[in-house]
């Protein structure tokens, strides 16, 4: 996840989700994962104090500075570069799985208070951000 000043995801040249301050989300969904996991996910990323309080330390979470999330599916985080020329994908979630899992994880972030706007799933995405900071966080989960 990237801290933002303003972030959008265009599938076709048109502009399908946008967020101004907040977090971009670029999700991975891997083999194992389920629905715990991504209620997890969300309310760590709900809960994550990554954003400056009134001395500039990083004290605040997203609810607290009424900031959104845009989420963006993402298979290339399952890729596994450690052989040969080409990224392989043998560790991301059957599509069926990975979709069921990234919707719920924007509804538990949604019902966790933090406005999502959302990229379109398996779409060929374009995404623009302005990284604020840069700060930039892996989330990572291992069953």
């Amino acid at each position: 996840m990237q801290r933002v000043t303003r972030a959008e995801v265009r599938v076709a040249g048109e502009s399908v989700g946008r967020i101004e301050h907040g977090l971009l989300v670029l999700l991975g969904v891997m083999r194992g994962d389920d629905q715990a996991c991504a209620r997890r996910f969300a309310d760590r990323i709900a809960r994550w104090r990554c954003f400056g309080d009134e001395h500039g330390r990083m004290n605040r979470d997203l609810r607290e500075i009424a900031g959104g999330a845009l989420v963006v599916s993402q298979v290339t985080l399952a890729a596994d570069g450690k052989k040969g020329r080409r990224p392989s994908h043998d560790a991301a979630a059957e599509p069926e799985t990975a979709r069921a899992l990234y919707e719920g994880f924007v509804r538990a972030l949604e019902e966790l208070g933090v406005p999502c706007r959302q990229g379109v799933f398996g779409a060929a995405m374009e995404v623009e951000l302005v990284n604020d900071g840069p700060v930039t966080f892996s989330l990572e989960e291992h069953p």
